[in-house]
């Protein structure tokens, strides 16, 4: 389906669509306000500012109710049977995992709904289970109100995954990345610094709010800060590395627990923050 074919169908069957991409009804119901979609950066300009600037709370939480709890792949075929062809992939490295990671995983998920009254909310695709379990732990330890702004976050670039499979003969070229993204060297060790937590900040409200968090790869590096799409207002920001954690984990006596890095977003161009660390020292630069 292009994103010709998707203007063609009724309206009815359209928001339907929209509704199954993101399980708001607001969201759907303001998105059909401009059906049919110009291109698909149209449509993804559209999605990304309803979400952000007209969605509130409420909205995101309602969204939350339409996912299957991370672990729990029997719900995927029985509550979620109607979304069950676009979120059926993005669990498929919790299916291939073994049975007790998928246990720790519904055990954690348990935790942290009971916390925050919402299930664990993350973009799945491309993580292995071992990573998903790592940040739902890392964010079981976050207060709720920075995880309903992470889980958003998590929702968008769901959405944006959900488009491209709704219509995969679509141009999605100009949607393949995050415009913010991370990656850490242990300049001691001469190799990434793998499982390191990062999370980057805004100043909104005269507070430091978390508004994304990832865990480095085995190459060292968090790809998908943002969703694709949306690009970040021109101000001040702000990436915390939880460096002291990593040292432990690694049994290297450190001197910096975490390391703080502002930046400023000048334009709408990538920005590529990295940091080199070593237990005394460290460095970062704008990279490409």
């Amino acid at each position: 389906m292009t994103i010709q074919d998707f203007n063609n169908k009724f309206a009815e069957q359209a928001e339907q669509d929209l509704y199954q991409c993101c399980g708001s009804q607001k969201w759907a119901k303001e998105m059909m306000q401009h059906f049919p979609f110009q291109s698909e950066g149209d449509l993804v300009a559209h999605a990304t500012n309803i979400w952000y600037n007209v969605c509130d709370e409420k909205d995101w939480r309602e969204s939350f109710t339409q996912h299957p709890k991370i672990g729990d792949v029997e719900s995927l075929t029985k509550k979620f049977a109607s979304t069950s062809h676009l979120a059926g992939k993005e669990q498929a490295s919790v299916a291939d995992a073994s049975a007790e990671t998928i246990q720790h995983l519904a055990q954690a998920n348990t935790a942290y709904e009971t916390k925050n009254g919402f299930i664990f909310i993350v973009c799945a695709t491309g993580k292995s289970a071992k990573e998903m379990l790592r940040l739902l732990n890392d964010r079981l330890n976050n207060e709720t109100e920075d995880e309903v702004r992470i889980a958003m976050g998590e929702q968008a670039k769901i959405t944006i995954i959900r488009f491209k499979k709704l219509m995969p003969a679509a141009d999605w070229s100009a949607f393949g990345g995050s415009q913010l993204t991370s990656h850490v060297l242990d300049t001691s060790l001469g190799r990434p610094g793998k499982d390191m937590t990062i999370k980057m900040q805004e100043f909104k409200n005269n507070a430091w709010q978390t508004v994304s968090q990832g865990v480095t790869n085995d190459d060292g590096r968090v790809a998908d800060l943002l969703a694709p799409g949306r690009h970040l207002e021109h101000k001040n920001y702000k990436m915390i590395f939880e460096t002291g954690t990593y040292f432990e984990q690694n049994k290297i006596e450190g001197f910096y627990p975490e390391v703080e890095i502002q930046f400023t977003v000048m334009d709408d161009k990538h920005y590529h923050v990295p940091l080199l660390i070593n237990p005394f020292g460290f460095s970062t630069y704008r990279g490409s």
